[in-house]
């Protein structure tokens, strides 16, 4: 029998069961290394069929939280370290050595990076995204949609969205490697100078999809951050929608004391 929950809608007792399980890898009640429970256990514990715990843990695998072997049962998998996030990754630095805030940053942690790219090509400016790149709603832009993972386990999403007037004579902009130092260092070797980068943070929940695609439990806690990359000129030429895992990262920011 599902219990109420926002909406008056009926959470499957199998999904209720799996979050329960999910909860407990996260808070650490589960700590990596250690079994997940036995279907016989886990019936007994929630008095249910093998069937709704064979359900639930179908959903627990798909988190990623977990490896199973055949015969052994569930074990819960590590999950990288807090990695600090430092304004120090758009360092001009990086990009003329030839990486990337995202390499760059993970090489300092010693963490294995990898990049997946989900999408490239032509977009609709979405309303927020529209008013900082200083175009109407709905303008062609491009996008590059990409899943940033750490040591196997996926971290972070982000979206680029670029103006199509400053891309279009950019090919390697459209390309998944657009080559060392990333986007940055292609936009500037194209006159496009940076000043600044100014980063919006805001926590939430995640939605189901975006758990999903993060390996989080069901509202599970987020950081949505958007950052707008500024020239010399006063213009925006990238605005970076990003979502992280929100228990993964520490922020620190240098902030000018002088005015």
């Amino acid at each position: 029998m599902g219990t109420g929950v926002g909406g008056g809608k009926a959470v499957p007792r199998y999904l209720q069961i799996a979050d329960e399980i999910l909860q407990q890898i996260r808070a650490g009640v589960l700590k990596p290394g250690d079994m997940v429970p036995s279907e016989s256990v886990l019936v007994d514990r929630y008095s249910v069929s093998a069937g709704t715990i064979r359900k639930a843990m179908v959903e627990v695998r798909a988190s990623g939280l977990v490896a199973t072997r055949h015969g052994k049962g569930s074990m819960v998998k590590d999950r990288p370290p807090v990695r600090l996030r430092s304004s120090d990754r758009f360092r001009a630095a990086h990009r003329r050595g030839g990486k990337a805030a995202y390499l760059a940053e993970s090489e300092e942690a010693g963490a294995t990076a990898k990049v997946s790219v989900l999408y490239i090509g032509p977009a609709e400016a979405p309303e927020d995204i529209a008013g900082r790149l200083d175009v109407a709603v709905g303008t062609k832009v491009l996008a590059r949609r990409r899943l940033y993972f750490r040591n196997g386990t996926p971290v972070e999403t982000a979206t680029s969205y670029l103006p199509w007037q400053v891309v279009k004579d950019i090919p390697e902009l459209f390309a998944e490697n657009p080559g060392p130092g990333g986007i940055y260092a292609r936009l500037e070797e194209h006159g496009h100078t940076f000043v600044e980068f100014v980063e919006t943070l805001q926590a939430r929940s995640a939605a189901k999809a975006e758990a999903s695609e993060l390996a989080l439990s069901p509202g599970a806690p987020v950081v949505h951050l958007l950052r707008n990359a500024v020239t010399t000129t006063g213009h925006v030429v990238e605005v970076c929608e990003t979502l992280m895992a929100a228990d993964q990262f520490i922020f620190q920011y240098r902030i000018p004391a002088a005015d």
